[in-house]
């Protein structure tokens, strides 16, 4: 069999800041992302909320290096994060902090989008993992894009993390992706058959005053606009770096096995955009406790065993990536709870939103 090329892998994750005391979000300030500008360059940034810090990884070659990456940015940021007092978490949503009472950051071009969606984006106090994951060239990315739209339901079920907002639990084991839905240009994807479509969509919406550059089409999955890769930005911030590295390596095998069924000329089916948003539903209500609906059958399954058929589909392609035991991981996730049945356990006993953050926090620094 044909050797699969190299998949890089890029990752962000979007941090939260947290006073020690009160464990609501806080602001750095940007003194955190000005300190770690001088260890780490480009590789962190603020986000639109002061409450917020984004990290980067480099280009990494496979999952190893990725991880690598990950647990050196978690481990930096938390450092900085010490000297000002403050501790990170990570989690899609805060359990309790109110986007009322968050600053946002003193830059142009959040000014801009606060200016254009107004309380849609100052409630945005959100937070996401993205991975990007290289691609040959950006027909292949389309192909890969309009195929692997299918299986992202079954990653955010993996990923839901974000079943508290304001105070209250919302009954979603992702309430995160509620918080977005406000946003103009969210969610699934829409299939091109070509990248000229593509790209005249694109030009479309520039000419006419909707965007002003390409990355303002934030889609659940999209080809990005500069770079060769195709990023994947469904997923909730995850608890721990074992949750986000497994997830990473699913995605990036996904693409792989899509890649090699294409180079066989086998043909992987596609199902209708308002059929996976039904399965997107029940992944951000549910998480992996409910059914999703197995397309081919025309019936609901268990996400759980659509989540081990997943891993199926991808066992032939995650040891030439070296990704078996991050991949693997899944089964522990399918067997202990997300990060969300994991927050709903610790409220369950508690009753205490703050010992809620007090569980995100130590499983921010886990395995680091």
């Amino acid at each position: 069999m044909k050797k699969l090329p190299v998949f890089t892998l890029g990752i962000e994750e979007e941090y939260q800041i947290i006073d020690p005391e009160t464990r609501d979000l806080r602001s750095h300030l940007s003194k955190i992302v000005d300190g770690a500008k001088i260890l780490l360059n480009e590789q962190v940034k603020a986000e639109m909320h002061q409450s917020v810090v984004e990290v980067g990884t480099n280009i990494c070659k496979n999952v190893k290096e990725a991880e690598c990456e990950i647990k050196f940015l978690r481990t930096k940021i938390v450092e900085l994060a010490e000297k000002q007092g403050l501790i990170v978490g990570g989690a899609g949503t805060h359990p309790f902090s109110k986007w009322q009472d968050q600053p946002i950051t003193d830059d142009p071009r959040y000014h801009n989008i606060i200016n254009e969606l107004q309380d849609a984006a100052r409630s945005n106090l959100i937070f996401g993992m993205h991975c990007h994951v290289g691609i040959e060239n950006r027909e292949v990315g389309l192909k890969l894009i309009n195929q692997a739209c299918y299986f992202l339901p079954h990653i955010f079920a993996l990923s839901t993390n974000s079943p508290f907002w304001e105070g209250r639990q919302t009954g979603y084991k992702s309430y995160r992706t509620k918080v977005f839905d406000k946003f103009p240009r969210t969610g699934l994807p829409e299939y091109f058959d070509s990248v000229a479509s593509y790209d005249n969509f694109l030009n479309t919406l520039v000419k006419t005053n909707c965007i002003d550059n390409p990355k303002k089409i934030w889609w659940d999955l999209r080809l990005h606009p500069f770079y060769d890769t195709i990023e994947f930005r469904i997923c909730d911030m995850a608890l721990t770096v074992e949750e986000t590295m497994c997830i990473v390596s699913i995605i990036q095998a996904i693409v792989a096995k899509l890649y090699r069924i294409n180079t066989q000329n086998l043909k992987f089916s596609s199902y209708r955009l308002a059929l996976i948003k039904e399965n997107k539903f029940r992944a951000a209500r549910y998480g992996i406790e409910g059914n999703l609906i197995d397309f081919g059958l025309q019936k609901e399954v268990e996400t759980k065993l659509l989540i081990i058929e997943l891993l199926d589909f991808i066992d032939d392609v995650v040891d030439e990536l070296g990704s078996r035991e991050h991949v693997n991981y899944a089964r522990e996730i399918l067997k202990n709870g997300t990060g969300a049945d994991k927050q709903l356990v610790v409220f369950e006993k508690t009753k205490d939103l703050k010992k809620v953050v007090d569980f995100i926090t130590t499983e921010f620094t886990k395995g680091l």
